[in-house]
C-alpha cells in the first residue's frame, strides 16, 4: 500500500512548506500553517478525463487565428461593462464578496435572464426548493437554466459533459471537493484542485465558467492566492448593509480594463441596473448646506458625480482628530498640510472628518478640489451653490492641476443640470466652450477658489 503524503499549507496565502511555521514566510502571518494529505497514489488516475485533452499540439504563433471572439451578452449591462463588452468563452470568472451581499442573486440572474443558451447552476449551499423559490422571486425567463445541487467535482464536471451547457455557474468554489485530495471542503488542497479542473474544462471545451468565492474577514478571497492568479477575471462583489446597492468591481481581467465599475440596488425582486449612478451618489436637500461639494470623477470608462461632505469643528480635546471615510487618509492629511501652508488657513488645531456619501470608495485624484472646497466650506460655515462642481488636483505648492478626460466631466455635469464646474487653467487647451451650456471656471491656485466662492 502506497504510503500516504502530507504537507503544511498557510490558509491565508496557500504557501506550502514540508513542516510546520509559525509565521509564514510568504504572507508574514502567524498560525496559518495546516496539515493537509497531499494526492495519494493509489488515487492516481481515477480523476475525471476530460474530453479531446489528446488532440492539442503545438502550432506556430504566426498560423493561430486572429479572428476576435464573440463575447457573450449577459443581459445584463453593468456586468458586461465590467468584463469589458461581455463574457468571453473560454474565460473563467471568480466573483467574490461578503455573505449575504447578493452574488447568488445576481448569478442567479444571469442565469435565468440570459437567452438562446444553455446554462448550467451548481450550488453546493443550497437546495433545489431555495433556488426554486429564489428564481419566482426574480422572474424566470430562461428555460434552458439547469440547477444542479452537488458538491462532489467529478461527479459535476460528469453532469457537465453530459448536458454540454454553454454556461456553467459555480456556488460556492469553497464547498467543492475532489476525490483525489483527502483534506476537507474549503482547504487550499481543495480549493487548488478543484479550481485546476474547471480550469481545465474550460480551457478544452471553451465554455465560460463563473466561479463564485467566499472572502475572509480581512476582505480578501478566501483560499490560496493561486487562485486569482489560475482565473482570467476577478471581481469583487461589495455594498454597505445600510444602503440599498452594491458595487462590482474588476480587480484583474485578462481580456479588459481593471478600472470598470458596476452599480446595482437590491430589490425585493433581485439586484436592479443603475444607469445613472449619481442619482443615488448625491443627496436632495431642500436648503444649502455647508461643508458639502460636488466631485466630477471617473471610473473606468464611466463619469460620475458623487458627494463630498466635511465638517470642521474646534478640537475638543488636546490632539485634533483625522478621519476619512471612502477616502485615502493620508492625502486627506496632505491636502490639509497644503491648506495650512499655502494658504493660511489654520486648521492644525481644528477637527477635520470627510466623508464620500453613499459609502463609495473613491481614489481619483480629480477629486481634491471638492475636498479642498468642503473643507472650506465647513470651516468658514459658507454653503456651495448646489449647481456647482468640481473636476481638479491639488498639487503641494498649491497649485491647480489638470486631470485627464475632463471633456467627459463636463458634458456629465451638463448633463446632470449643473450650471458651473471648475477645472484646472491647465485644463483649457483642446475645450470648445462654445458648444457648452454649462459655465467652465479656470483656476490656477486654491486662492482663486477662495476668492470666487467665499469672498466674492
Amino acid at each position: 500500500m502506497a504510503k500516504t503524503k502530507t504537507a503544511f499549507f498557510c490558509q491565508q496565502c496557500g504557501a506550502q512548506s514540508p513542516k510546520w511555521l509559525g509565521k509564514c514566510p510568504s504572507c508574514g502571518e502567524w498560525n496559518t500553517f495546516v496539515e493537509e494529505i497531499v494526492v495519494r497514489e493509489e488515487k492516481a488516475g481515477k480523476g475525471y478525463r476530460m474530453p479531446d485533452a489528446g488532440n492539442r499540439h503545438p502550432i506556430k504563433i504566426s498560423e493561430i487565428s486572429t479572428q476576435t471572439d464573440i463575447r457573450i451578452d449577459t443581459r445584463n449591462e453593468e456586468l458586461n461593462r465590467v468584463l469589458g463588452g461581455g463574457l468571453l468563452p473560454g474565460s473563467l470568472v471568480l466573483i467574490g464578496g461578503e455573505p449575504g451581499i447578493g452574488k447568488s442573486t445576481l448569478m442567479l440572474q444571469v442565469a435565468l435572464h440570459t437567452k438562446d443558451i444553455k446554462i448550467l447552476y451548481v450550488s453546493g449551499e443550497e437546495s433545489d426548493q431555495q433556488i426554486r423559490m429564489r428564481a419566482e422571486r426574480i422572474g424566470m425567463k430562461n428555460p434552458e437554466c439547469y440547477i444542479l445541487t452537488e458538491t462532489n467535482n467529478q461527479v459535476i464536471l460528469q453532469h457537465i459533459d453530459r448536458l454540454q451547457p454553454d454556461l456553467v455557474i459555480i456556488d460556492s468554489v469553497q464547498t467543492l471537493y475532489s476525490d483525489l485530495i483527502d483534506s476537507p471542503a474549503g482547504s487550499v488542497g481543495q480549493i487548488r484542485e478543484c479550481a485546476a479542473e474547471l480550469q481545465k474544462y474550460s480551457k478544452i471545451t471553451n465554455t465560460p465558467v463563473f466561479l463564485i468565492g467566499h472572502i475572509t474577514k480581512d476582505g480578501t478571497l478566501a483560499g490560496p492566492k493561486l487562485l486569482e492568479h489560475m482565473v482570467d477575471t476577478v471581481l469583487q462583489f461589495e455594498g454597505e448593509r445600510n444602503y440599498g446597492y452594491r458595487i462590482l468591481r474588476s480587480l484583474k481581467n485578462r481580456f479588459g480594463s481593471t478600472a470598470e465599475l458596476g452599480i446595482y440596488e437590491m430589490h425585493d425582486n433581485g439586484l436592479r441596473e443603475v444607469t445613472n449612478p449619481s442619482e443615488i451618489l448625491i443627496s436632495q436637500r431642500e436648503e444649502p448646506v455647508s461643508g458639502v461639494s460636488i466631485a466630477a470623477m471617473i471610473e473606468g470608462m464611466r463619469p460620475l458625480l458623487i458627494e463630498t461632505q466635511a465638517l470642521v469643528s474646534t478640537a475638543a480635546y488636546g490632539t485634533p482628530q483625522r478621519s476619512a471615510t471612502g477616502f485615502d487618509v493620508r492625502r486627506l492629511n496632505m491636502l490639509l498640510a497644503v491648506l495650512e501652508k499655502r494658504s493660511g488657513f489654520r486648521l492644525g488645531i481644528k477637527d477635520v472628518f470627510l466623508n464620500i456619501a453613499g459609502g463609495i470608495r473613491v481614489d481619483d485624484p480629480a477629486i481634491d478640489l471638492a475636498v479642498v472646497v468642503a473643507i472650506l466650506s465647513s470651516n468658514e460655515d459658507k454653503p456651495v451653490d448646489d449647481k456647482t462642481c468640481f473636476a481638479a488636483e491639488v498639487g503641494l505648492s498649491g497649485e491647480i492641476r489638470p486631470v485627464n478626460r475632463i471633456d467627459q466631466r463636463i458634458l456629465e455635469a451638463e448633463k446632470l443640470g449643473f450650471e458651473k464646474i471648475f477645472v484646472s487653467k491647465f485644463n483649457k487647451k483642446g475645450l470648445d466652450l462654445k458648444k457648452l451650456k454649462i459655465e467652465v471656471v479656470f483656476v490656477r491656485k486654491i486662492q482663486d477658489i477662495v476668492s470666487k466662492l467665499f469672498y466674492s
